[in-house]
């Protein structure tokens, strides 16, 4: 079985390009995008729509409350077991997204991190809120000075969440981090769609207009009493609830959100470009699909 993985930074393009290449593959679209798997967020993550989603079947679209806890490591175990499940009737596969670290968790495993105390998460969400970042950061240092030396300090998420790793197992967080890549039992092959920066900038500050049309700042506001769930730690929602707050006009806000897709795309494109793997396309439907014709005839 081979799985096909259409990849690339925001707004360049894959969701209608995703939508042929199934159709070629015979394949429904494994979904990668870590923020368009919870419902109640489709204009602001360019879910697709009703009408694509009834064009070609899709998994992890739509399906996790916002509340709900989600991770890299959780999405690598429910993706390998539908792939298991689906090459029972499929020998080529689609995934297709921009979510970095979900794609690498499928091509390459993820280490085994236990899962973590609910009661443990809890607490020090409460405590970040509270006291701030600075007492975990101090905590942390001491815990497990390997990785302090190594995170961004300023990231909160990756400083709770090693923490509530060493709190669940009494371990520090890096003893878990070994990085050993896993075998998988199909063949993975990449697609890259890339832009020139200008056309690509362009395209999202379009995409924005666009969902500012198609009623962003209403579903914003509905998703506003969420502000404080990890899902609402993204970009489109957090400007527009800064407007909502009154902290900034709403111009500004909408210009904050072009300027931070754009930051989002250029960091995509800094991690995928390590990746030497990747066969890089624009966005052409005839090369791509000659492309992939010769892959599905030839024998691994």
């Amino acid at each position: 079985m081979k799985l096909f993985v259409l990849l690339g930074p925001t707004a360049v393009g894959k969701t209608a390009l995703s939508l042929k290449i199934a159709k070629l593959l015979g394949s429904p679209i494994i979904n990668c995008d870590s923020r368009q798997i919870y419902k109640d967020m489709n204009i602001g993550t360019a879910a697709p729509t009703k009408k694509q989603l009834d064009e070609v079947k899709h998994y992890f679209v739509n399906i996790l409350e916002l509340q709900e806890y989600y991770s890299a490591a959780q999405y690598e175990t429910d993706v390998i077991q539908l792939i298991n499940q689906l090459q029972l009737s499929h020998k080529n596969l689609l995934l297709s997204g921009g979510s970095m670290m979900y794609i690498d968790a499928v091509c390459n495993g993820i280490d085994d991190i236990p899962s973590v105390d609910a009661e443990i998460r809890e607490n020090l969400k409460k405590r970040l809120q509270t006291e701030g970042l600075e007492p975990l950061r101090n905590e942390l240092r001491l815990l497990d000075p390997e990785y302090y030396n190594v995170v961004d300090l300023k990231n909160p998420k990756r400083i709770v969440h090693a923490l509530e790793i060493c709190y669940t197992s009494g371990k520090p967080y890096s003893a878990f981090r070994i990085k050993q890549k896993k075998e998988r039992p199909f063949q993975i092959i990449k697609i890259g769609l890339r832009r020139e920066r200008k056309d690509l900038f362009d395209r999202i500050n379009t995409r924005v207009d666009t969902m500012m049309k198609e009623g962003l700042l209403e579903e914003a506001r509905s998703l506003y009493p969420y502000r404080h769930l990890n899902a609402l730690n993204t970009v489109g929602y957090k400007e527009l609830f800064k407007y909502i707050e009154g902290t900034w006009d709403l111009d500004f806000a909408i210009e904050k959100i072009k300027k931070n897709t754009r930051d989002y795309a250029k960091k995509q494109m800094t991690w995928f470009l390590h990746d030497k793997d990747i066969c890089w396309f624009a966005p052409n439907e005839e090369e791509i699909t000659n492309f992939i014709e010769k892959n599905i005839k030839s024998i691994r």
